[in-house]
């Protein structure tokens, strides 16, 4: 590999930078999963971008995207080529007038919102984090809560990628139709996306306000008014005390006001709840004990209690995602939540019989709360290919979250999703692409999709044909057997249990057991960590010396017509030096940020139960 990489090295142009380590461990937030990559690129501009996929290409390597690892799945799984845009995080343009910003992909939301808000701008919607990567958010169908909202990518109005030849293509509803409908959730599957232009709306303040209630009161209003009193609405269901909270928004002139302060609000909630969850792990039955306490402390016990603040917009959506966790969350019909709810309540409180679910609840306790959201994509054009919302009306999304106390799965966790999936997919849901669903096969993702996946998956071939940028969780969920095996294509070799928790992966790539001419000649994408360690360091002092043009200056294939045709841009000059120095104790702390969402130092610690 080494003296590959070298040799391809040599042949291109040392002015643009090639940063790369051999050293780094990745895993998601959660720590649900970890892998070790072969390298760990961070480009800072459009050309070394196009640099690295020329690289990956030559040498034989597949390419995987990766920002801040908010997802617990294994899709951002590789023993191959691992790349991170966080250098590639520019404003490139604003236009006031249409009230849209054109960013580098790499840009978190965060980033992207507070350098929005000075120029008297934010984004109208958010999810329940703000840590993700602009383009790791679109790219996996993220959403918020609010059905006068659709998906992240309802915003998104053109988009530029650098696929598998090194072209730049730009894209949108009236350029590249197709190729835009597969990228807006592209499921990393496509290319490298290396700008967005988002269109945003004058920067404001919400007001909110939470209560609990009875879940009948919750399934009573359910087609009233619950979802439509106010623009942002949030419902978290706790299964065994059969009750709710409800969280509603408007925007608002007011001025900012902070919640209430609670003693209990603060550390000593959240590390009564940790270490109720981690004894809850070795006796489960007395999780509706803690459901009741810990809820009933924060919230009350009693039906009507309330609080309330104003916060900006850009802050006020968001919530403290708490602890590591598998998430499992589908969309459905909004009218189907009823249905869906009485049943999975019925389940989990041991009417098996009356929730016609076909498994065994006996023995089975879940963490709480269940979160209920719902947005509404009906009115976009064009859609995604694979948005999973409901195409004629507002979609409902049920999430089935379980803690992993301390980095410790929870005992329940297969039995309670598998029945749980078996039930969304009764009910014609889709489950979320980001998230933990692993009892849905290929052939049932087709049935799902219909025409939409053959659409994407035809776009998806001819942009990147060998397969730089599929790997086993693409093969497991949208490839199936219908696809042949790709060149380039990443498959799983085994999966061993970390002694801190989680699951180190590790995988190959199909291509060149015996394929030495296209490649290095033993053909694997897991090589040792001492294979790994071969390449040559430059010196610290040149890391950052980094040629940054502005990417509008960049050469651009403009054209969808010039996928097909030979080797992008050798002209895209690429070159530079391996850095093995990136390693380093305060690039991992950059990296790895321990906390996501929602996070407010107070007087009692970090206010994690402030809001739900």
């Amino acid at each position: 590999m080494d003296s590959k990489l070298d040799a391809e090295l040599s042949k291109l142009d040392p002015a643009v930078p090639f940063r790369a380590s051999s050293t780094h461990l990745h895993h998601t937030w959660a720590k649900t999963f970890y892998s070790r990559p072969e390298l760990y690129i961070r480009p800072h501009s459009l050309e070394e971008i196009q640099k690295l996929v020329t690289l990956a290409r030559r040498c034989r390597r597949r390419l995987v995207m990766v920002g801040c690892g908010h997802s617990p799945s294994a899709l951002t799984l590789t023993s191959s080529w691992m790349v991170n845009l966080d250098h590639c995080n520019r404003v490139l343009r604003v236009n006031e007038e249409k009230k849209t910003l054109v960013v580098e992909g790499g840009i978190r939301l965060r980033d992207l919102n507070l350098r929005a808000n000075k120029m008297g701008l934010t984004m109208p919607n958010l999810g329940s984090i703000d840590e993700q990567s602009i383009v790791g958010a679109i790219a996996t169908a993220t959403h918020g809560s609010s059905t006068r909202h659709g998906l992240l990518s309802q915003s998104v109005r053109s988009l530029r990628i650098v696929l598998a030849n090194g072209s730049a293509v730009r894209c949108s509803a009236t350029q590249n139709e197709d190729l835009f409908r597969a990228a807006l959730v592209s499921l990393g599957a496509l290319g490298i996306i290396v700008e967005v232009e988002f269109e945003m709306i004058a920067a404001c303040n919400i007001e909110w306000d939470q209560s609990l209630h009875s879940l009948p009161y919750i399934l009573d209003r359910w087609d009233k008014d619950l979802w439509t009193t106010k623009e942002y609405t949030r419902v978290w269901w706790l299964p065994y005390m059969r009750r709710a909270i409800v969280w509603r928004a408007d925007k608002t002139d007011k001025p900012l006001r902070a919640p209430v302060d609670s003693w209990y609000g603060g550390s000593v909630g959240f590390h009564t709840y940790h270490v109720l969850l981690w004894l809850s792990n070795y006796v489960p039955r007395i999780l509706p004990a803690i459901e009741w306490f810990v809820f009933g402390m924060q919230y009350g016990f009693s039906n009507g209690a309330t609080t309330s603040a104003v916060e900006e917009l850009r802050t006020g959506l968001l919530m403290n995602c708490l602890y590591s966790q598998f998430v499992n969350e589908w969309a459905l019909p909004l009218h189907k939540g009823p249905e869906a709810i009485a049943r999975l309540s019925a389940w989990l409180n041991g009417d098996e019989a009356g929730s016609g679910i076909p498994f065994s609840s006996k023995g089975l306790y879940v963490h709480a709360p269940v979160e209920v959201r719902v947005s509404d994509t009906s009115p976009t054009s064009p859609r995604p290919f694979l948005d999973n919302t409901a195409a004629d009306g507002p979609t409902l999304y049920l999430n089935a979250t379980l803690y992993r106390p301390y980095n410790r799965d929870p005992p329940c966790r297969d039995r309670y999703y598998e029945a749980f999936e078996w039930l969304m997919k009764q009910l014609g849901g889709r489950p979320h692409w980001a998230k933990n669903f692993e009892f849905v096969s290929p052939a049932e993702l087709k049935d799902m999709y219909g025409a939409d996946l053959q659409s994407y998956l035809r776009v998806r071939a001819d942009v990147d044909p060998e397969g730089m940028f599929v790997g086993e969780w693409h093969r497991r969920t949208i490839l199936g057997a219908d696809v042949p095996a790709l060149p380039l294509e990443e498959r799983e070799v085994r999966r061993r249990m970390m002694a801190e928790g989680g699951q180190m992966w590790d995988g190959e790539q199909r291509h060149n057991n015996n394929n030495a001419g296209n490649g290095d000649g033993h053909g694997s994408g897991a090589q040792t960590q001492e294979g790994r360690g071969r390449a040559q360091a430059t010196a610290d002092a040149d890391k950052d010396k980094a040629v940054s043009p502005s990417i509008s200056t960049s050469s651009s294939g403009e054209s969808f017509d010039m996928l097909h045709g030979a080797e992008a841009a050798d002209g895209s000059v690429l070159l530079s030096q391996l850095l093995e120095s990136a390693s380093t104790v305060d690039e991992r702390a950059e990296l790895r940020e321990e906390t996501h969402g929602s996070r407010v130092e107070g007087a009692t610690g970090v206010h994690v139960f402030n809001k739900m």
